[in-house]
């Protein structure tokens, strides 16, 4: 897709920026980005559709094409994304992990469903 910017790490995506199916279609724009930051790994991105559905979805970093300056391109279509769970990990710093790798372990748990 051209006019998205060059490509970027999870570090650099910002929430708001529009997300797109590969024909260009926009499906939404990412509510927040899904990442333990402090062990360098990213989850995905929770996507927010318009209204009036305005639904939270999750994509995984596997349903992500590409990751844009101006927009996250979907590699799958947003009717195979899952409803985003609210107690999914939300982007963390190393200043704010909870106790190292036991906290890492913790949150892999509860986002998992496991905790």
């Amino acid at each position: 897709m051209d006019g998205l910017g060059a490509k970027i790490s999870y570090l650099a995506l910002a929430d708001r920026v529009p997300v797109y199916h590969d024909d260009g279609t926009q499906v939404g724009a990412v509510a927040r980005v899904v990442a333990d930051e402090g062990q360098d790994i990213f989850h995905g991105v929770v996507v927010r559709t318009p209204p009036p559905e305005r639904r939270d979805l999750f994509a995984c970093r596997d349903a992500i094409r590409e990751l844009r300056e101006r927009g996250v391109v979907l590699a799958v279509p947003s009717t195979d994304l899952p409803d985003a769970d609210a107690d999914a990990p939300a982007r963390t710093t190393a200043a704010e992990a909870d106790g190292g790798p036991a906290g890492n372990l913790r949150r892999l748990g509860r986002w998992l469903g496991q905790g």
